[in-house]
């Protein structure tokens, strides 16, 4: 089976919710880890570089947790997937 282990987005959201409860509620989606970096704010927006890392990234449910937040992801700019060849489709 074959498992996003991280990704690097480029995310632009509103300043509420703030850095902290954003990041939360990603790493809520699967057992993951969020490393968030602010790039750039402006007087409604913060541009943001989010890192996650787990296991088995569930990419739906990070999109979907994003918009809900009011957010939106401008580019995917790293993944890493893994391929384990005993695991079947």
């Amino acid at each position: 089976m074959t498992h996003i282990k991280r990704l690097l987005l480029d995310i632009l959201k509103p300043h509420h919710p703030d850095v902290i409860d954003f990041s939360k509620a990603l790493a809520r989606t699967g057992n993951c880890q969020v490393r968030l970096t602010v790039a750039e704010i402006d007087a409604r927006t913060e541009t943001l570089q989010v890192e996650i890392k787990g296991d088995s990234i569930d990419y739906e449910q990070i999109q979907a947790a994003i918009a809900e937040m009011g957010a939106s992801i401008h580019s995917i700019d790293v993944v890493e997937v893994e391929h384990n060849a005993a695991d079947r489709d």
